[in-house]
Order: structure tokens, then sequence, then C-alpha cells
């Protein structure tokens, strides 16, 4: 066998190599255990890969983002291959990796129970302890069809060769525009244990496979389509070691104990009730004195931030809708029309087409501009009902929305205000862990309007911004708006999780002749068209207030608290004297209860606790003699004999100042 020579790619070096031909990537690897995978010409491969002479070879560590995947997608492998072996019946759907972890979907006559997932894993423990060996092998699209012709979604899958991302969610794991594979798990004999249509990479044997765990079993539609079957999903995690998953594992405990949803029904702030429908939340009074404060204090820092406020309806005449472009290229995401009088009328599911009206309503100068209009605009999505989630994505919501017309010149220093503004808002919410999504077109053109020059103009402004702030900057392909690039701000939460929250989006399109033809009258004289600026702070107010309870634990901080003071009499008796306090307090403009329940003092408390009031105020015999008050933290704090001058300015103190407590 003749040398062929290879380079080895390592962080910050490039290894030239001389090796044997026939030589598979293992080989350049076999002292680094946390290789699981090969990038070859910035391809993935698996280790069993026979070199070429010019390869250039990186390792792929088992930790990594691409080696998180192959763990995970193997993983799925092993699930598929025990379910098959307890409930041979079951036809194999597909098993792609996911954001921490992976599902697969199948075809069974009954649904899976929490017992079945039991005996899966334990059979997946088995298979993994066999150390079998993942083998990749290249097939046609007939032998294919005859091989797994008792698969009937896998022949399905066959006949979309080529059309894998329309196929379904996760469907490129397994076909794609190129060659047929399948991959065969083979025992210590050689022998073909299981089989999956699959186009890889894999880990090398099961035995990789460190930590696991299957997590529950769901409906989903074959292909995301709700007229085909319905099959079952089992979804599952898998981590690099036993430590990170246990990590993972009790994130997802907290994370539950967070459930903003659970919370709003312990707390009293909000409910979904069926007879209204699906994603449309409607709020207690408790959930009604958060939003009011949002409402307020977001209400209060645009004016500040020279926004005029202004008031649209909830439905406009179609044809506003095509002229916007909305329909056109998000109809997907709009209610049917409305017959009103004989024509089609729509909900709304954006603000900006009738802002853009009030602007032409009159014509405008160069010296109005920067002109901002702010509103907190009902607006409807028709979302589908399986991505519905509580507060965090629902079909009715209020955005706290704002556009900003401006000539081109003033559009970076109008996004950095936007940005310093919406970073300014959010850390008054207690949220400052950030960095910035940029999102940009890619090559479908039929899913964007406008030129490439403006395409190109636009992003360059917004990307430039986005740097000046120092924040970490994320490319985000593709993800932009039809009309133009898009920052989006990501917040992360008090256990780390990442949420979308504020947008800024540059729209050359809106304000052309062909769309709203806005128009102001520049310092020469001359007729020229806006730039516009949309902007959400908090995205949409329901959203925001699902975030902040999740990120809180429900613990919201004094100045949100739908109740900041809980008095708590010792008897009957002294029911008197805490209303004075009570009172007190309201001058100050303090929310406070008091509760004259038959309940013990102990029982009182631990009832505030529950309800995760920041403030108790406790009064005996002593402190009404000494014009007192037992002053109570919720974390369990207590300072006794409090005067009440003092107990009030503690509150006030704490609302005023946004204090976290």
């Amino acid at each position: 066998m003749s040398d062929i020579k290879v380079v080895v790619l390592v962080p910050d070096e490039r290894r030239e190599s001389t090796v044997t031909e026939g030589t598979k990537a293992w080989e350049l690897f076999r002292d680094d255990a946390d290789v699981i995978a090969a990038r070859v010409g910035g391809d993935l491969k698996d280790l069993s890969y026979e070199l070429a002479d010019g390869d250039e070879v990186e390792g792929v560590a088992i930790s990594s983002p691409d080696g998180l995947d192959i763990l995970r997608h193997s993983t799925a492998h092993v699930l598929a291959q025990a379910v098959q072996q307890l409930f041979p019946a079951a036809k194999l759907g597909i098993g792609p990796p996911i954001a921490n972890g992976f599902y697969y979907d199948f075809d069974v006559e009954t649904p899976f129970v929490p017992e079945d997932l039991v005996k899966i894993e334990t059979a997946m423990r088995k298979i993994i302890k066999e150390n079998q060996r993942f083998s990749r092998r290249v097939t046609t699209d007939a032998d294919a069809l005859e091989e797994l012709k008792d698969e009937p979604y896998k022949v399905e899958l066959i006949g979309l060769k080529g059309n894998a991302g329309e196929a379904a969610e996760g469907a490129g794991a397994e076909v794609g525009a190129g060659e047929l594979t399948i991959y065969d798990n083979l025992n210590r004999n050689n022998e073909v244990a299981w089989k999956d249509l699959c186009r890889g990479p894999h880990l090398p044997t099961t035995k990789r496979v460190p930590a696991f765990k299957l997590m529950r079993s769901a409906a989903a539609y074959w292909r995301g389509d709700e007229k085909n079957k319905q099959l079952q999903r089992i979804y599952g995690t898998a981590w690099p070691s036993k430590e990170e998953l246990d990590e993972h594992l009790h994130r997802i405990e907290e994370a539950e104990r967070r459930d903003h949803r659970r919370l709003g029904r312990d707390l009293d702030l909000f409910s979904f009730p069926d007879e209204i429908g699906s994603g449309l939340p409607v709020f207690h009074p408790k959930g009604g004195v958060i939003k009011r404060e949002m409402e307020d204090y977001v209400r209060r820092r645009h004016i500040e931030e020279g926004f005029e406020y202004v008031g649209t309806p909830h439905i406009a005449k179609e044809g506003l809708f095509y002229t916007s472009g909305h329909l056109p290229y998000y109809g997907e995401g709009m209610f049917p029309a409305l017959d009103v009088d004989g024509m089609d009328y729509r909900l709304k599911a954006m603000n900006c087409p009738m802002h853009n009206l009030i602007f032409r309503s009159r014509q405008r100068s160069y010296r109005e501009l920067p002109l901002r209009l702010f509103e907190f605009g009902s607006v409807y999505r028709h979302e589908k009902s399986g991505v519905i989630h509580g507060l965090t994505r629902v079909r009715g919501f209020a955005q706290d929305d704002s556009h900003s017309y401006v000539t081109p010149e003033q559009a970076p220093d109008e996004i950095l205000h936007l940005l310093n503004f919406v970073l300014s808002l959010l850390r008054d919410f207690g949220l400052n862990d950030f960095y910035l999504e940029l999102s940009t077109r890619d090559d479908r053109k039929d899913k964007f309007i406008g030129s490439d020059e403006d395409w190109a103009i636009a992003t360059k402004v917004l990307e430039d911004v986005c740097v000046e702030t120092g924040l970490e900057l994320v490319p985000d392909p593709g993800g932009a708006a039809y009309y133009g690039p898009k920052v989006s701000v990501q917040a992360r939460d008090a256990i780390g999780r990442s949420w979308q929250m504020s947008t800024i989006q540059y729209d050359f399109n809106q304000p052309s002749a062909e769309r709203f033809n806005l128009e102001f009258v520049a310092a020469d004289g001359s007729r020229q068209q806006p730039v516009m600026i949309h902007s959400a702070k908090f995205g949409s107010i329901e959203r925001f207030l699902g975030v902040l309870t999740e990120h809180y634990a429900g613990a919201f901080p004094p100045w949100l608290a739908p109740v900041q003071v809980q008095g708590i009499p010792i008897a009957e008796r002294h029911n008197d004297y805490l209303y004075e306090v009570a009172a007190e307090l309201k001058k100050h403009g303090i929310r406070v209860e008091i509760d004259e329940s038959d309940d013990r003092m102990q029982k009182k408390i631990r009832n505030a606790q529950l309800q995760k009031v920041p403030f108790m105020v406790i009064a005996g015999d002593a402190d009404v003699e000494a014009g007192a008050v037992s002053f109570r933290y919720r974390d369990g704090r207590q300072d006794n004999g409090v005067p009440i001058a003092e107990a009030v300015e503690r509150v006030i103190e704490a609302v005023t100042n946004r204090v976290q407590v």
C-alpha cells in the first residue's frame, strides 16, 4: 500500500501527517477518548471513515455541539432497537437529536405508559453493554425499498429523498439529497442485530453512550401534519457523563418548580378557560396588578424616551394587510377573514400597518424625525394548537409596540437608542444576562422582499450597532422578517435558560412607494422616504409576564408583587390595630391585606409564604402597646419591635428602589 498525506486540524494548528492508504479516521485520534467522530473537509464522518489523500481532518469531541448531536442521535437508535425488541410490531418513524436530547416516533397499537419506558430503558442498557458497532453502508433506492418494505414510514421517506427539509422535522437525519445509507448495529459476531435508514454519523459503538434517560412519551402526528396518523413519540436525553445528566435533570426539576402555568394557578394570577379558547389567557385580579404595573412602567418609560402614545383598532379591512405585505408573506399566521357588511376584515397580527397610516395622515417634515409612535396593541396570531404554551406562546396578546420613523442617516443612532432603552428596561425587571441575535435573509428570495442592496445596507447598520454594544452577537441566518433584518435581545433567566425578549427590526420596505408610500419633506424641499424601525420591548406583555414568573419562581420583587404586605394578627383583638397600620401603608400606595381567618399565627405565616408575599407585619399585645410590629421578610428573617413608621419606610424604600428580596 502506498502512503497518503492528510492534515490534522487541532486548535490553532495544522499538522501534516503521512499515513498508509486505508487508514481510518479513528487511528488519528486513538489517544483521545473524547473524540467520537471526525470532520473531514467540513463534513461530519464516522471514525471508521477511510482517509483519502489531501483530507483535512478534525476530531469531534463528544461534548461539542456536533458531538452531542451524534451522541443523542446514536442513543435514539438504541431506543428504537429496544422498542422493536419489546414491541416487535412497532413501526419506525424518525428519531433526530433535539436541544438537550432526542426523540423517536413509533407506530404502535397501544400508547406507551410510564412502565413501558422503564422496560425500554433496561433493554437499552443491555444493548449499550453489548458494545454493538454502528456500521454505515451505502445502498440504492431500490434496494432500500426492498430491504425496508415492512417499514412504511421509512419507505415514504425514501420517496421524499432530496426534500427532507420539507418532509418533517428531523427527517434530514434520515435522508438527504445525496447517497442513501443504512446503519447496521453489529454484534460481537459481526451479525446485524438491528438496522435503520440514516445519514449518520454515529458513535463507534453503543458502549460509547455514557449516560441517558428516557423522559416521557407523547402523541405526535407523522411529519408534523395533523392530517396524518398520530404516532407515539418517546423523548430522551443523553450526556457525556453521569454528572452532566444529573445536572440536566436537576435543571428540569427546577424548571418544573418554576413553571408559570402551575404558579399562575397556585398564586391566582391567570388562567386559560376552555370556554374562551386555546391560547387566550385571562388575568385574575392579582395577575392584573402585575400586568398593570408593567404597563404603567413601560408607558412612562416610552414617554421619557421620546415616544408618543397612539391607539389603533383590533381589526381592519383585508386590503391593508396586502399593502403591508403581511397577507402574502405572513398569511398563515393570521386568522381567517371576517365578513363585515359584505367586506373582508382581518384581526390584526401586527400594529405597524396602522402606525404607517398615522404617519401618512398629514405631511411630515424632516424636523419631526425621529417620529416615535407607541401603543399597547392587541394582536392575534393563528398559532397551531401544538405550539401553544401557557403565556409564552399564545394566540392573543398585547405588544408594547413602537415604530420609529427616521432618515437613513438617523437609523444607526435610533437603533442604538432603542437597544439601550431595551437593556435598561430589562435590568429594571431583574434580567441582567444578555446576548444579541442578528437575524438575516437567506437565499429563499420568495420569503423576503426588497433588493439585495437594501438588505445589505440594513444588515450592516444593525450589525455595526450590535458590535458597538459589546454584547455577544450570534448569527441567525434566514430568521429575518420578510421586510428586513432584525436583532433580538436574548436574556438568560435565574436558572440559565435563554428567552427571546425584545426585537428591533430595520424596515425599508413598508415605507416604499410600492407599499405605503411614506414621505417626509427634506431640508432641500424634496420628498424622501423614511426608514421604519420596529421595536417591541417586552415582546408581548403576556410572554414577558410568563418569563418573569419563572425567573422569580413566583416570588416577585416588592414593586411587582400583587400583595406587598400581609398583616398577621396574633389574635382577633389585634385586627383593628393592623388595619391602622394598613391604612398608613395604603397612603403611600402600598398593596396590603389583613389575614382575619381563624388560622393560628404560624398557619397564617405559612399561607403568606406560599403566596410569596414579600413582607409580613405581625402584631400581638406587646406590639400594640409599643406602637410597633414584628417585621418578617419572605425568606424567614424577622425583626421584632419595629416602630410602625420604620416598618412603613422599609416597605416604601424596597418598592421605590425595586429591591430584590
